[in-house]
């Protein structure tokens, strides 16, 4: 194997490795049964794209788009259970954004560690992962105070951003990697051509730095998934007690019952 090789491979190895430390303790056995949309003026509770349940100003109640009259103890639960989602939503939506940005970040430090702060090859890994972030935070998050999440389970939160931006990161990754060997390369043939020993010499530098690098990744990026983690556990906790909202909810309203949107085994 040549020596920009194995630089490729134990760079591709850093660069990943937060993204593998992303796996939060905390289980959360909450179901989001529907696809949630809210505003400041409406709660829609949707599925395949049709809207099954409103809230208006969390006191007014549609069902498949007929109202339903209410008491002013039905309007005094309704209440609360729209001021829970609107509490815990932006709260779900946080905590995916963070778990990737704890990943990029850290993929961030890599290269800036290996090609300089600032560098061509860091300004472009920089401006892509901003691009990401901003998108992924466009999925859940359409404008102030403007939500959508999809229906999901989230006993992971930290696989909410997976799929399409899952693979998109991971391109980027290899991307990074390109620049970096890119710049290695460059440094190791200007060695090469001065002293013997120059490829070695380089190698065993590099690898240092990957080394402490590394090191210091995985401090960082634990510390802060631990911190995270303590967020999702305390968001599990309200999403339980907003479950039992909704069964008193659905015990006051029956008509609700056919739509239980969140589903707790905790």
């Amino acid at each position: 194997m040549s020596n920009l090789s194995i630089i490729n491979y134990t760079v591709l190895g850093v660069a990943l490795m937060p993204f593998s430390q992303l796996a939060y303790a905390q289980e959360c056995s909450i179901n989001l049964n529907y696809g949630l949309i809210i505003n400041p003026k409406h709660i829609r509770i949707v599925e395949q794209g049709q809207t099954q349940v409103q809230i208006n100003n969390s006191k007014q109640l549609f069902i498949r788009g007929r109202e339903i009259p209410l008491s002013n103890e039905q309007q005094q639960l309704l209440n609360s259970f729209s001021e829970g989602i609107r509490q815990q939503v932006p709260e779900i939506v946080s905590i995916a954004i963070e778990g990737a940005d704890i990943g990029l970040k850290a993929v961030n430090k890599v290269v800036a560690g290996l090609t300089g702060e600032n560098s061509a090859a860091q300004q472009k890994v920089q401006a892509k992962f901003d691009e990401i972030k901003w998108r992924i935070r466009a999925r859940f998050n359409q404008s102030a105070n403007n939500y959508y999440i999809a229906p999901q389970d989230l006993n992971n939160f930290d696989k909410m951003f997976a799929g399409e931006f899952e693979q998109e990161i991971e391109a980027m990754i290899s991307a990074s990697i390109g620049s970096i060997l890119e710049a290695v390369g460059q440094s190791m043939l200007a060695d090469n051509s001065n002293n013997e020993y120059g490829g070695e010499t380089r190698i065993s530098t590099y690898d240092k730095r990957l080394t402490s690098i590394s090191q210091g990744l995985e401090l960082d990026v634990t510390e802060r998934a631990k911190a995270l983690d303590k967020k999702a556990a305390h968001l599990c906790q309200k999403l339980t007690q907003l479950d039992l909202v909704e069964a008193q909810l659905h015990q006051a309203i029956p008509a609700l019952k056919n739509y239980n949107l969140i589903e707790s085994s905790n």
